[in-house]
């Protein structure tokens, strides 16, 4: 039998790599602050337990799916979490999408704990997950890398070794501003052929075979015309991490003007509520701002 894997956070993404973790006989113990969440893993075959103490008590690796670095480092160091188990494990795996440089600072502190810290975050929605179309980007310690293969195989078919702590933080930052732009730009050009008053899935099926392709157009283009925003990543997310990402080029001093009309965007979209929607629903706000 298979060592039994942590799993802290049980959202669209953790529950995509529970979904993985046990098909492939791992057995999983998770925990969420959100009760229906632990059950939810508990019906899919795996055991919630209270508390991240208690993840850490039961298993030697742990993947860790949660909102933002200060919630990992409260799941880490905080009042139950996993600094405060009797059997700490050997090894984090933080697919939060992060702030590299505190990323790297409990990395240091884990190591002096005998932890390793692996930041592995993972480039995809949660749809693309569940079909390990997610490519994870990981830093930290090489060897600690090779000995989590086994996971990063089970969740993902693509994964990348980028370097040391914080590498892949900040790759997915990279990513994720490249990424943002492509569903926004698809949006724009969407609306733009409606107006135009063309068939806006004739147009799809066009553009996908033309120079202008992106990835967003497979994932995004028929839930932005089909107006289906079940939300398989959200607007609010999005916008979390673009402030971040627009934090750490301001400290470089770079502009990124795109990535700052896209922000304004982004806070119209959560003004108007749709916040908790599927980052597709950047459309509405694209139609928003048509004149009539």
């Amino acid at each position: 039998m298979k060592d039994p894997i942590g799993l802290i956070g049980i959202g669209l993404v953790g529950t995509a790599l529970a979904e993985h973790l046990l098909k492939a006989d791992y057995p999983v113990v998770g925990f969420d602050i959100v009760p229906d969440k632990c059950l939810s893993l508990e019906r899919m075959g795996g055991k919630a337990v209270s508390s991240p103490c208690q993840v850490a008590t039961e298993v030697k690796r742990v993947f860790l799916s949660l909102m933002d670095t200060d919630v990992v480092r409260e799941v880490v160091t905080g009042p139950d979490g996993i600094l405060q188990s009797s059997q700490l494990p050997r090894t984090l795996i933080d697919t939060t999408t992060g702030d590299p440089e505190e990323t790297t600072r409990l990395a240091n502190l884990l190591r002096s704990k005998g932890i390793f810290f692996l930041d592995a975050p993972v480039s995809g929605s949660s749809d693309q997950i569940r079909k390990r179309e997610g490519v994870v980007m990981v830093g930290g310690d090489p060897k600690a890398y090779e000995e989590c293969r086994d996971l990063f195989q089970t969740v993902a078919r693509d994964f990348f070794y980028l370097g040391p702590s914080g590498s892949g933080s900040k790759a997915k930052l990279a990513s994720n501003l490249i990424l943002g732009l492509n569903r926004l730009v698809l949006a724009e050009g969407l609306i733009f052929a409606e107006c135009l008053g063309l068939d806006l899935r004739a147009f799809l099926s066009l553009i996908k075979k033309t120079p202008a392709y992106s990835c967003a157009m497979d994932v995004k283009g028929l839930k932005m015309i089909e107006e289906d925003f079940t939300p398989q990543s959200r607007i609010s997310q999005h916008h979390k991490d673009l402030e971040l990402i627009l934090r750490y080029a301001e400290k470089f001093g770079q502009p990124l003007p795109l990535g700052r009309l896209h922000q304004t965007i982004l806070e119209s979209s959560i003004k108007a509520r749709d916040g908790e929607l599927d980052n597709a629903a950047v459309i509405r706000q694209i139609r928003r701002m048509v004149k009539k």
